[in-house]
């Protein structure tokens, strides 16, 4: 197969790595540094540099492809799956943009095209997973608990990302909705804050965040739905002392005689100390409970950096899942036309088993209880 990685960061160069194995790969982006990173990596992957921006050229760009893959930043992200359906190319994407992707469900049936989106770790195998057992039980709950964060922990904000600050800052920003006895509650990004124990790491804390995306409407039906966020215990002040103060804010502001965005100030000044290092340790955790029936399934994960791959854990977690689909997709054991967050597609046991599978063979385990 031959295939097009749109954005290079890292967990793209995870995903290009991992597909290079069996497939004709190329990875596009407009920056020099992480093409040139990922051909150290890897020498079997074409690289190519352009504005990913430019989207009148993605039915040439992208001509020659079977499958794409879209892993650039979330602010571009609907334009860029738009420009790809359009380019009648079948795609999964984890660009995690704040629009709806089901708006460009009549364009992909247009098209013919198949697209699975928000397709990383969560959103992603949590949407798989509520998907899957939404086809089997009457599910009266369910609660999903995530985060990535470093082993070491340097103050003040003890946290690190393998993607751009401005994407996580917003979602401390936007409003978190969930369910609650049937309705759609909102409340503001940060709260409810409660402190969790973890076997493998300790104690951290959890808080509203917007992340249940799609199900909000794909399992309306089910009458209890949350997500929180996990960070060390104190990231949460900082951040909220940080909105009090303004630098969050998406409202210009002169200094000098010129406009300056804050969110992208604040953005620009926390890249460097929020960078993830190429071979910084840190972890993946995740909790799932899906309740109902009289039982509750619970799934697990605890996921860490990958040192002889050099590769991060939430690269692997989230690039892995996005991989997974792909292949899927390649085998045929989905086909159908449109627009589809992965809960849509986890129904179906083939694709969740294959999904569950892919990841296991790459050392990304899920463990199930149910009591």
């Amino acid at each position: 197969m031959k295939i097009a990685i749109l954005g290079a960061g890292m967990v793209g160069r995870a995903m290009a790595i991992d597909l290079a194995k069996n497939n004709e790969v190329t990875s596009f982006d407009i920056s020099n540094k992480s093409l040139s990173i990922l051909s150290e990596k890897s020498k079997n992957i074409k690289t190519v540099q352009t504005d990913l921006g430019d989207y009148k050229n993605y039915a040439n760009l992208l001509a020659n492809f079977d499958y794409v893959i879209t892993a650039v930043p979330g602010f571009m992200g609907y334009k860029t799956l738009e420009a790809v359906i359009t380019a009648k190319k079948n795609v999964v994407d984890i660009s995690f943009f704040p629009e709806d992707a089901l708006q460009l469900d009549a364009l992909a049936k247009q098209n013919q095209v198949t697209a699975i989106v928000d397709c990383g770790v969560a959103p992603g195998m949590s949407n798989f997973i509520i998907g899957y057992h939404n086809a089997r039980m009457k599910i009266e709950n369910f609660e999903c608990m995530v985060g990535g964060l470093p082993k070491k922990r340097t103050q003040p904000f003890e946290y690190k990302a393998p993607f751009s600050p401005i994407d996580v800052l917003e979602e401390y920003t936007r409003p978190a909705r969930y369910v609650e006895n049937s309705c759609i509650v909102t409340k503001p990004a940060l709260s409810d804050a409660e402190l969790i124990d973890f076997d493998e790491v300790g104690t951290l804390e959890a808080f509203n965040t917007d992340g249940l995306r799609s199900i909000l409407f794909t399992m309306g039906h089910i009458p209890n739905i949350k997500e929180k966020t996990l960070r060390y215990p104190g990231h949460i002040d900082l951040m909220q002392s940080l909105i009090k103060a303004g630098f969050l804010n998406t409202t210009p502001i002169k200094y000098n005689g010129q406009e300056i965005s804050p969110l992208g100030f604040t953005s620009t000044l926390l890249f460097d100390q929020w960078k993830l290092g190429a071979t910084e340790p840190e972890f993946t955790i995740m909790t799932i409970k899906v309740t109902g029936e009289g039982k509750t399934i619970c799934y697990s994960l605890y996921d860490e950096y990958d040192a002889v791959s050099a590769t991060s854990s939430m690269s692997r977690t989230t690039g892995y899942t996005c991989t997974a689909a792909l292949n899927m997709l390649a085998n045929n054991l989905f086909n159908e036309k449109g627009v589809f967050p992965p809960e849509l597609v986890g129904k179906d046991e083939a694709c969740f088993n294959f999904i569950m599978n892919y990841l296991s063979e790459r050392n990304v385990h899920y463990v199930k209880t149910v009591s």
